[in-house]
């Protein structure tokens, strides 16, 4: 089952030359476990800064994030990297796949950090769901942007995360690529009930989510209409 999110006046800035420099300002809102929802906005409206201050990758300026109940604004960054290590999967737009290893080792490394002793097994498996049972030797040089990010999907649930994060997840493949790869990512969710918080630009992938969060200019214009 999926986690819970929470966010409570959540802020963040940026030291700048010029001075402090306001990204986010009262982000507030609630996340039900199992659900799927899109952050959209215009691009600079703090869209990837709000999805990674979710997932623990930085820390606001100010207010806090609750996973599960848990403040992890007051987790230090060992702490915070063990939660992501056993909850958490990614999908980003640059695939962000390993170049010196094959797409089975790519999927294979999340495993084998947080100890799984069965990590080939998974990985293999999941890249047999992903279409690419017969591609698990190829470097990511070897496979075009629809196969990196299938690999990149099949590393993400292969953990089975409770909670999995996207940014821009289409945004670098053509129309048809990125509607299968919208099909795997949500056929894979259903699968495993995590919750999912995608950012997008991508009219067709907001309007499979549950619901939307609008930024607008550092802040939230719309929690929750449903898409």
């Amino acid at each position: 089952m999926g986690a819970s999110i929470r966010t409570a006046e959540v802020g963040r800035d940026i030291a700048t030359a010029a001075g402090a420099l306001r990204i986010l300002e009262g982000i507030s809102f609630e996340i039900n476990p199992g659900e799927a929802v899109a952050i959209v906005g215009a691009s600079g409206s703090g869209k990837s800064t709000l999805l990674g201050l979710l997932a623990g990758l930085d820390l606001p300026t100010s207010g806090s994030i609750f996973i599960d109940g848990e403040d992890i604004t007051r987790l230090d960054e060992d702490a915070r990297a063990r939660l992501r290590g056993r909850s958490v999967g990614f999908v980003f737009q640059s695939f962000q796949l390993l170049p010196g290893l094959t797409a089975l080792e790519n999927v294979m490394l999340p495993l084998e950090i947080r100890g799984d002793r069965d990590a080939a097994v998974q990985a293999r498996d999941f890249l047999e769901r992903v279409g690419l049972g017969a591609r698990v030797e190829h470097y990511p040089r070897q496979l075009s942007g629809g196969e990196q990010q299938r690999v990149a999907i099949a590393r993400a649930f292969a953990s089975q995360p409770r909670l999995l994060f996207a940014d821009e997840p289409t945004g670098n493949l053509d129309a048809a690529t990125g509607h299968r790869v919208i099909e795997l990512l949500f056929g894979l969710r259903a699968e495993q009930g995590a919750t999912l918080v995608l950012v997008t630009h991508d009219e067709r992938l907001a309007a499979r989510c549950d619901r939307r969060l609008v930024l607008e200019a550092e802040q939230l214009a719309a929690r929750g209409d449903p898409a």
